[in-house]
């Protein structure tokens, strides 16, 4: 492939919203198959079985395409105009993760993905295939490979040349023969902001995560009850965190992006806690249409909402709560006791519990009325 061809698709990347382009070949990312098996043999994976299944194919792209001789990588900034700490202040909102108070990015990044692929098919020939965080492949280590940012103190992908830590990874892979870019290098130094910025405690050395005590995790990807000792850290976040990227020196360096198609809804930086509360299946579903907030459900953001709202001191949400102790889904119902709890004075709690827990099924909801 000439380097003209290259500084085409360099071209047609930035034409398409990207920040960055760099390649590096399937066999790249070395031991990062061996980190994830240990990652995994730890359980700190939590629910996310997605992560075990295939695990071979995510250790290796050769696996999953064992014609591939390239992978293209892309990096794509979101950052925020604002410090995301700063909106996390409001103890009567929650907080949404900026990567998701606009729309989603998978549909945004895809478009961008499948212009590049069309390009590189139509002037060599050669097959590709795209990704966007849907399939099993590694893209940190990947783009770490290609020379696109380091993999930080905290596991997530750090760029020089894009400004920090706020980026979308896409992938092509290709059967096109590609020079590769030279790998990034760690550049964290003896900085440890991100480690102490943690609410939770969620790494236990630089470089490793637990994601069992992420905030991410719990509000996004965890389908269960979250435990007592973390109700209290997560604040007013109902769906991720972002403490651990907002403190990264490297970040002064990011220019707020100005991409239109995943604009932040201004609705979705900070939306007040009762309005959550209020939320059913088809409201939720419409107040969420088009951004990731929707895929993971009503009933988590409601529990996410519930903790939300147990941490505000803000009683006049005490009705919003108690409505939701007759909530169909477990999941809500417990975290409306614990939220009942935090808010209502003694008599209004004991009033609640004598009016519900004896005709409680499940366990957890139980539990937490038999524990207050």
């Amino acid at each position: 492939m000439t380097q003209s061809l290259k500084q085409q698709l360099q071209t047609a990347a930035e034409a398409a919203g990207f920040a960055i382009l760099r390649v590096t070949t399937p066999s790249a990312i070395g031991a990062a198959g061996a980190r994830l098996a240990a990652y995994l043999e730890e359980g700190r994976h939590g629910d996310m079985a997605w992560l075990a299944a295939n695990s071979d194919r995510r250790a290796d792209p050769r696996v999953l395409w064992p014609e591939a001789r390239s992978v293209i990588m892309l990096g794509y900034s979101y950052a925020p105009v604002e410090n995301p700490i700063a909106t996390a202040v409001a103890g009567d909102r929650g907080v949404i993760s900026a990567y998701a108070r606009g729309r989603d990015y998978h549909d945004v990044i895809k478009q961008g993905l499948r212009d590049l692929a069309h390009l590189l098919q139509r002037e060599t020939g050669a097959d590709a295939k795209i990704f966007v965080d849907t399939a099993p492949l590694m893209e940190k280590p990947l783009a770490a490979a290609a020379g696109i940012g380091w993999q930080g103190k905290h596991t997530n992908l750090v760029s020089r040349h894009t400004g920090g830590s706020w980026l979308f990874l896409g992938a092509i892979l290709t059967t096109a023969e590609i020079e590769p870019d030279a790998p990034e290098q760690d550049h964290c130094g003896s900085c440890r902001r991100c480690l102490a910025a943690c609410p939770t405690d969620a790494f236990p050395a630089p470089y490793q995560l637990d994601a069992r005590r992420c905030i991410a995790y719990l509000t996004i990807e965890h389908k269960g009850h979250i435990a007592r000792e973390f109700r209290g850290p997560i604040g007013n976040r109902v769906f991720g965190c972002d403490d651990c990227l907002a403190v990264c020196p490297w970040n002064k360096f990011a220019a707020a992006a100005h991409d239109q198609r995943l604009a932040m809804r201004a609705e979705n930086a900070a939306p007040p806690l009762a309005e959550l509360l209020a939320l059913d299946d088809a409201a939720f579903r419409r107040r969420f249409a088009g951004t990731p907030v929707k895929r993971t459900g009503r009933d988590r953001i409601v529990r996410n909402a519930l903790i939300a709202a147990g941490n505000s001191a803000d009683a006049s949400l005490v009705p919003a709560v108690a409505e939701l102790l007759a909530d169909p889904s477990p999941l809500v119902r417990a975290m409306a006791v614990w939220a009942l709890l935090r808010l209502a004075d003694p008599a209004t709690f004991d009033a609640h519990r004598a009016r519900w827990v004896d005709g409680e099924t499940d366990a957890a909801v139980i539990t937490e009325w038999t524990d207050a």
